[in-house]
């Protein structure tokens, strides 16, 4: 019961959160109540979750030596052992299985793009997560592989300004994380690549992309072809809660937080999630009721 406890913690269901991008075209393609294109969508959002679950067991086989090392790190199953190496092989395995079965289903696109985060996570599990900022990139591709596979899944053509968007706010997400781990980690050893990270650099940065996330959202909000595909100008609102909850998130990271990621702070911080449950209502609300 303990191994299979840790298996499930080790899949890390709380970071299905960020999966949610994947229904993101789904939602700005206007499809939102066609029940065969939802249906689609959740189906590639819950092979995706799969997917990223994978690749986190993978992660944590590669870097449990690296990880006993860790403060907080040291406590995941498989670097305390609770989960045997040889366990977790088995279950990556079986998950990257049903990934690929699924997918193919769905259509060749849509497995194209699954495969293709993993093999991005591949090369960023055994090679280019030792390198500075190209891990960050790494990441925000990631997410946009993330959209791809949403789209492709519902069927639906992804918007270039979905498309940008996504990987303003990835690379903001992602420098976010690093400023919280150099924040976390301040003794013992720990990921070289930290170590050629200035949190100067990765705090202007982090603003810098969140304030093109926002700028850019605003211009798609206020674009003629977006205004005359939903028959509303009123989007532009929900640019409102989105800068609120991406400056609580600033807010986060730079605290000195014992929280394992920026994901599982922003999990406990009401604030943040209130800022964003109230993007979510007024983008469903200006799309689908007005």
């Amino acid at each position: 019961m303990k191994t299979l406890l840790g298996l499930i913690k080790t899949m890390r269901p709380t970071q299905w959160v960020k999966n949610l991008v994947v229904l993101g075209p789904l939602v700005f393609a206007h499809q939102l109540l066609n029940l065969h294109v939802a249906l689609r969508a959740l189906a590639g959002f819950g092979l995706f979750c799969l997917l990223a679950s994978a690749i986190y067991m993978l992660n944590d086989i590669v870097d449990v030596e690296a990880d006993r090392a860790h403060p907080v790190k040291k406590l995941r199953p498989i670097a305390a052992g609770v989960v045997p190496v040889a366990t977790a092989r088995l279950a990556f395995g079986a998950l990257i299985t049903t990934v690929a079965v699924g997918s193919a289903v769905l259509s060749l696109a849509t497995f194209a793009a699954m495969m293709g985060y993993l093999v991005l996570n591949l090369a960023y599990s055994f090679k280019l997560k030792r390198v500075a900022y190209v891990d960050v990139v790494c990441i925000a591709l990631g997410f946009e592989l993330r959209v791809l596979s949403g789209a492709y899944a519902a069927e639906v053509p992804p918007s270039i300004y979905l498309v940008v968007v996504m990987f303003l706010a990835a690379m903001f997400l992602g420098l976010g994380k690093r400023l919280h781990e150099l924040g976390v980690v301040t003794e013992g050893k720990t990921r070289s690549v930290l170590k050629a990270y200035d949190p100067k650099i990765v705090t202007w940065l982090l603003v810098g992309f969140g304030l093109a996330t926002i700028a850019t959202y605003a211009m798609y909000t206020l674009d003629h072809a977006t205004i005359e595909r939903f028959g509303t100008s009123y989007l532009v609102i929900s640019t409102i809660p989105a800068a609120a909850g991406m400056a609580r998130f600033v807010q986060l990271v730079r605290r000195r937080s014992h929280a394992e990621s920026p994901t599982d702070a922003m999990l406990r911080d009401w604030p943040f999630l209130g800022s964003l449950a109230l993007w979510a209502i007024a983008v469903t609300v200006i799309l689908y009721a007005t």
